[in-house]
């Protein structure tokens, strides 16, 4: 039996990134993975669908440019290029973690980690222990238990493409199937989205998500809110048949593909019933300090079900490693931003103008619109609108939702005020560069 002071399962954002730190404070570290290194975020998801977004977006300028009578070089819309090339970018950043974690103290145990109590880890025939677990297994897409639902293809499965269908469907209006119905309607494919709830992206202000839904309708996607599907069936003719109700009347829609998109599950390591370790319905239960029910056994990123998002996963990582190593952590975990990667952008950072009213609060509220801005009029993408939120008494923001380029970059600021616990007069007292999309930021904050 080989000894570490921490077992990390699973190589994701969450464990990779605590793994390395944990190497650099003299711990040594087992880091458990049965497959690529990365996990989701850089394998099956984050990375590979923004390559997917950034090839998607330079078709669509090319576009543009062809409006405005600008003449461009050649650009194909072969999505075979668009996928050799997310393919080429997921390598090139797999080398680098594994870069990073080429250190004396890390040991990589490839294989499915099997926990034989909490504090020992088999992998195989090796077998580890370590006063310190963390699990970091992350999450696998969901299902809907519907007749038919293994004619749907995952999130997972559909990055797999190099053609594409000429029409797909996509069940669930969140940020993922937002994502990839943008990037499919770049490349001509006819899009439909069935979302359940009265609008998508149901996490994100109401104001913004209109904004989008209005955005992508012009661009031909056609989006079906309050729409429940039932069932998909395969045609005579090789199809897809999707049955769905919308607001309580039946009706169906034909696509050569469908995209399950309804969210994800916490994947539980093999062995955790052996450990006492509790389980909640979003995932294992865990404390402020990413600490389980059992003494020195942690749970970080998805498998939590706090916050299924990598960067989150890095952030609840170093809050269990200070715990680990006994100092104080002074990361925010309550002030977590968050984007969508549609053309325009989506991001958004603390509560929507609808959770401030659930709480009864009364804050300001300040709207100001990408198109009075220079550098956004520039560039052709001045479909936008920031939203600020402040509570009135402390002049703290509250939260913050953008639709416009570049939206996730410029939540940044944003979020940073948040966690500093500044006044919005930080911003607007800040001076921003002209002409700059920060500008936008800048007017919302003089509130």
């Amino acid at each position: 039996m080989s000894k570490a002071d921490i077992i990390i399962i699973g190589a994701g954002p969450g464990g990779y990134e605590m793994a390395a730190s944990a190497a650099e404070n003299g711990k040594t570290v087992v880091l458990v993975e049965r497959d690529q290194l990365g996990g989701t975020c850089l394998n099956r998801g984050c990375i590979p669908t923004k390559a997917l977004c950034a090839s998607a977006a330079v078709v669509g300028t090319v576009r543009e440019a062809a409006a405005w009578g600008v003449t461009t070089g050649e650009v194909t819309a072969d999505f075979s290029v668009a996928a050799s090339r997310k393919d080429a970018v997921v390598a090139q950043l797999r080398d680098g973690v594994a870069m990073l974690l080429n250190k004396p103290e890390i040991t990589i145990a490839r294989g499915e980690a099997e926990m034989v109590d909490a504090h020992t880890v088999k992998v195989g025939e090796e077998t580890y222990t370590a006063p310190n677990v963390v699990i970091a297994t992350g999450s696998e897409p969901r299902d809907l238990p519907i007749t038919g639902a293994e004619l749907a293809v995952s999130s997972d499965d559909i990055l797999s493409l190099t053609s594409l269908p000429k029409r797909l469907c996509i069940i669930g209006g969140g940020v993922i199937g937002m994502e990839f119905a943008a990037i499919f309607n770049s490349y001509g494919v006819e899009v439909t989205v069935i979302e359940f709830c009265k609008e998508i992206l149901p996490p994100f202000d109401k104001d913004i998500a209109k904004r989008l839904k209005q955005s992508l309708s012009r661009r031909g996607v056609n989006i079906i809110t309050q729409g429940a599907v039932n069932a998909i069936e395969r045609t005579d003719s090789g199809t897809l048949m999707l049955s769905y109700d919308h607001k309580g009347k039946p009706k169906t829609v034909e696509a050569e593909m469908a995209l399950m998109s309804v969210g994800r599950a916490p994947v539980l390591p093999v062995g955790l019933d052996k450990t006492g370790v509790a389980v909640e319905r979003r995932g294992i239960s865990v404390n402020e300090h990413m600490m389980t029910n059992v003494e020195g056994v942690y749970a970080i990123g998805d498998v939590n079900g706090l916050c299924m998002l990598a960067h989150a996963a890095t952030a609840q990582g170093k809050v269990a490693l200070d715990h680990i190593l006994g100092r104080e952590s002074a990361i925010r975990l309550d002030v977590v931003p968050s984007a969508v990667f549609t053309t325009p952008e989506l991001a958004m950072v603390g509560l929507t103008e609808q959770q401030c009213e659930d709480k009864g609060l009364e804050p300001l509220v300040k709207k100001v619109f990408f198109r009075a801005n220079g550098k956004a009029v520039a560039m052709g993408e001045s479909d936008g609108l920031l939203k600020m939120i402040v509570d009135p008494s402390t002049r703290r923001v509250l939260g913050c939702h953008i639709c416009g380029p570049h939206a996730a970059d410029l939540i940044q600021e944003v979020a940073t005020v948040m966690s500093l616990d500044a006044s919005v007069d930080a911003i607007a007292n800040a001076i921003h560069g002209h002409p700059t999309l920060s500008e936008v930021t800048a007017a919302a904050a003089v509130i």
